[in-house]
């Protein structure tokens, strides 16, 4: 169940497992997973495109507010449907993934009710966010047909990604030791590590990408971004990259920052005017 819609600008919380199953993928915690989901107001009509949003916080935590609600009411209000998840931290992979591709799955399972077009439906993700957005992303995503859950039925596929400043590669000089860490353990396994590095990822397949990163960014690499356009160059899929010159990490899409009037333009020309 979620809460009633009170006012269509205001965000509803939508757990993403069953609230009544007593043992949810990876057990309960606290803190359950769920999404934030701001709809567009039905004036709009038509299906709107979907996007997913992972806020960042290095897989200890996540950053809800610049990198989550503030990004939700920003695609409402240019007529997208925005869902912010809100993932399970300080938990080992594949806990924070089954969360990201549960979200999805919920979406396209709700998208009649919700008016969201079930073949628009993007993933946006923010430092250890983007490598969340990245890894389910370029996941397996078909469904389960004999799930006995019908939202495990459904295809975590996305038609679209957006990475800000992100966590791409847990290998090499590039490397966020601190996700990676948090993630896979103080000792994380070599080929596991590998496995998670977006650059090793991208197969034809994957879908268009836009990146922005900040040359003077000094938490992540800039590297990293770069690292995923030239695989992403490499196997034929569309991609589009910024690195401005200025900007540090974390500035989400900074109210006066040119990176939102260019998203803005991208996503427009992939997947609609919201």
């Amino acid at each position: 169940m979620s809460d009633p819609i009170l006012n269509a600008n205001l965000p509803m919380r939508v757990p993403l497992w069953n609230p009544d199953d007593p043992n949810p993928p990876g057990g309960r915690t606290e803190e359950m997973p769920y999404l934030l989901a701001y709809l567009p107001s039905p004036r709009h009509g038509k299906k709107r495109p979907a996007v997913v949003v992972a806020p960042g916080g290095g897989y200890w935590a996540v950053a809800m507010g610049h990198e989550g609600v503030e990004i939700g009411g920003w695609l409402q209000s240019h007529g997208y449907a925005a869902f912010v998840v809100c993932y399970r931290t300080q938990r080992r992979h594949p806990i924070p993934l089954a969360d990201a591709q549960r979200a999805i799955r919920l979406v396209r399972a709700r998208a009649e009710e919700w008016n969201v077009d079930s073949s628009r439906i993007g993933i946006m993700g923010f430092s250890a966010g983007g490598h969340l957005a990245m890894t389910a992303a370029t996941a397996p995503s078909e469904g389960r047909p004999d799930a006995g859950d019908p939202v495990e039925r459904v295809s975590a596929a996305v038609s679209f990604m957006i990475l800000g400043y992100p966590v791409i590669t847990f290998t090499g000089e590039s490397a966020h030791r601190g996700s990676c860490v948090n993630l896979l353990g103080p000792d994380p396994d070599p080929a596991l590590a590998r496995e998670l590095s977006g650059e090793y990822r991208v197969t034809p397949s994957t879908p268009p990408t836009f990146l922005y990163h900040a040359h003077d960014d000094n938490g992540v690499p800039p590297a990293n971004s770069l690292l995923f356009y030239e695989a992403l160059r490499a196997a034929g899929v569309p991609a589009e990259l910024h690195i401005y010159e200025t900007g540090g990490h974390g500035f989400s899409l900074g109210e006066d920052h040119p990176v939102r009037a260019e998203l803005l333009r991208w996503l427009r020309a992939r997947c609609g005017d919201g």
